[in-house]
């Protein structure tokens, strides 16, 4: 099993050079506000899956007066030694394992990834594009084919999108339909599928966390399903178990409908970067009518159950980052937390201080000073 030994920054955010090695299988970053915890988490993050913690452009990572930044991470295991670099230009990102260019999609999934920051109470809150951006995060570094799928999607929708501001043909933005569909129709099943096993452990969780009795459901509604879009938000769950064709043709269909609008607004409106995603407690929905408690406690169950997903999807347990999370949870919320951490092989953790832990959680611990 590779594990992180080591981290090399250039230029990267506050950082002119930083390292660090031999990494513990618990490493806590410890220092004030501003001194570049975070971005070290982040660095960590772009490395092995590939994307910003805080969904960052890329321009926006090199450090002030900076026109590159370069991050380094060597993991290590018993028949292994590799180092994963990125490289970055304003407006570019690149690659390379053991210096040799590779594409994003052949390092994300080499050592998976679950990070959690206070941010990420907007998993309840927040716009539906957190919770799909999520279960990309996590289905890319799990799937090939997830990785692939959406990709091309994303392609697609910005070609219609430029040939809708551009006033195109009909017959062009049929053709570009036309590969739409399918491509869309993969990404919704990908993420409905992810979504169900995430429920699955997500329930449990909750459970553990909570004490309590309540039923964790979600919902995800395809983007063609408005009126069910509409109900879930303001009522109680809706499910779908569209097979390939089935969505296909709904999508189809839903787009021929739509056209006008897509013309009239200048982008696509129909596929899966619109779906709802939606969760629920006791059939009411959670952004609305959740407390704070179950808030963090809603979230808390999400990031526990992708621990879970990823252990039982790949049979090894994933890379936990923890970003100034401990102060926000409570002792019970705390100990639910401490628990995941036996079940990962390695765990880095961020503080302005350690009154927020017990000797327990500290252990053996390595313990890093940032900012004195």
């Amino acid at each position: 099993m590779l594990r992180i030994d080591g981290l090399r920054f250039r230029d990267f955010r506050n950082y002119e050079t930083f390292s660090i090695d031999g990494l513990h299988d618990l490493t806590v970053f410890i220092g004030p506000n501003a001194a570049g915890k975070t971005n070290v988490i982040e660095g960590i993050q772009l490395a092995l899956a590939c994307g910003s913690l805080r969904g960052a452009h890329t321009a926006d990572m090199l450090r002030w007066g900076c026109s590159s930044a370069r991050i380094e991470a060597r993991l290590l295991s018993e028949a292994r030694d590799l180092t994963v670099g990125v490289s970055m230009g304003p407006r570019t990102r690149s690659y390379d394992l053991n210096g040799k260019r590779k594409r994003a999609g052949e390092i994300q999934g080499m050592v998976p990834v679950v990070s959690f920051s206070p941010d990420d109470l907007a998993l309840v809150k927040g716009a539906h594009s957190y919770r799909r951006q999520a279960l990309d995060v996590l289905g890319c570094q799990l799937s090939a084919a997830h990785r692939t799928v959406r990709r091309d999607f994303e392609r697609l929708v910005k070609h219609k999108n430029a040939l809708l501001k551009g006033d195109a043909s009909p017959a062009l933005l049929e053709s570009v339909d036309a590969m739409l569909v399918p491509a869309g129709a993969r990404l919704y099943r990908f993420r409905h599928a992810l979504m169900a096993k995430l429920t699955a452990c997500m329930q449990e969780a909750y459970a553990d966390i909570s004490g309590s009795q309540e039923l964790v459901e979600t919902s995800y509604v395809p983007s063609w399903e408005s009126d069910a879009a509409r109900r879930a938000a303001e009522a109680s769950p809706v499910s779908f178990a569209y097979d390939r064709a089935q969505a296909e043709a709904s999508m189809e269909s839903a787009l021929r409908a739509r056209s006008a609008e897509e013309h009239a607004r200048g982008r696509a409106v129909v596929g899966p970067h619109h779906d709802h995603v939606e969760l629920f407690l006791n059939g009411r929905n959670a952004a609305s009518f959740a407390s704070q408690g179950q808030q963090r406690s809603l979230v808390l169950a999400w990031k526990m159950a992708e621990v879970s997903v990823v252990h039982a999807m790949t049979g090894a347990a994933p890379v936990l980052l923890l970003d100034d999370v401990m102060s926000e949870l409570d002792a019970a919320r705390r100990a639910s937390l401490t628990a995941v951490l036996g079940r990962c092989p390695q765990t880095f953790v961020t503080a302005t201080d350690l009154s927020c832990f017990d000797g327990a959680f500290l252990g053996d611990a390595r313990i890093c000073r940032l900012g004195e």
